[in-house]
């Protein structure tokens, strides 16, 4: 009879056992450490530089692109870099120039696409030939895709070719297809070509 009782007291000893060595791993345990979450970066640089120019070149070492300025400033948030005083001058694959200015500028990391702000200014070498006039675009604001040979404005722009002059509300120019789409109140002053007899 002892021994009935003593076996049917067992199980309630090993789960008084188990419950205190519980007790005792959770009281000993020590915290958990807390993983400090990575602080949410507002809009503010990461660098800057001062008179700087940023050259490009292509696999044969020949120059492709130069970018200037006054002020740069790197934003990683928007992985963005804010130029003051932009000054660009690129050469595209068949050698023609093209010069680019504005009191702002904003390029992606990898310079494919620039917005001039602020008395914006494109200048392109004509690729009908070399002694072509050159084309002039101009406005308060102009988006430059750089690879994709674009020129896309929101805002009213003016656009000179030799004595030729076009206004517009709105610029897309796609430079590989040779296609100009001006929008709104469109306007255009040709003038008419010398002939030599």
């Amino acid at each position: 009879m002892a021994l009935d009782k003593l076996v049917l007291s067992v199980p309630l000893l090993v789960m008084a056992a188990l419950a205190l060595g519980t007790y005792w791993l959770v009281r000993n345990t020590p915290p958990p450490a807390v993983v400090e979450p990575e602080p949410v970066r507002g809009h503010e640089p990461d660098y800057y530089m001062k008179q700087f120019a940023i050259r490009t070149y292509d696999d044969k070492g020949a120059l492709r692109s130069e970018i200037t300025g006054e002020v740069a400033k790197h934003f990683p948030d928007t992985k963005w870099i804010e130029i003051d005083g932009i000054r660009i001058r690129s050469v595209d694959a068949k050698g023609r120039l093209s010069e680019a200015q504005a009191d702002h500028g904003l390029t992606d990391d990898h310079a494919n696409e620039v917005q001039l702000i602020g008395k914006a200014s494109v200048k392109r070498q004509d690729q009908a030939s070399v002694n072509a006039p050159s084309i002039e675009y101009h406005g308060e604001f102009l988006h430059v895709f750089l690879k994709a040979e674009r020129i896309r404005s929101h805002l009213p722009v003016e656009i000179r070719r030799g004595n030729d002059r076009f206004t517009a509300d709105t610029l897309d120019y796609d430079d590989v297809e040779r296609q100009l789409l001006l929008k709104g109140r469109v306007r255009a002053t040709l003038q008419p070509q010398k002939t030599t007899p």
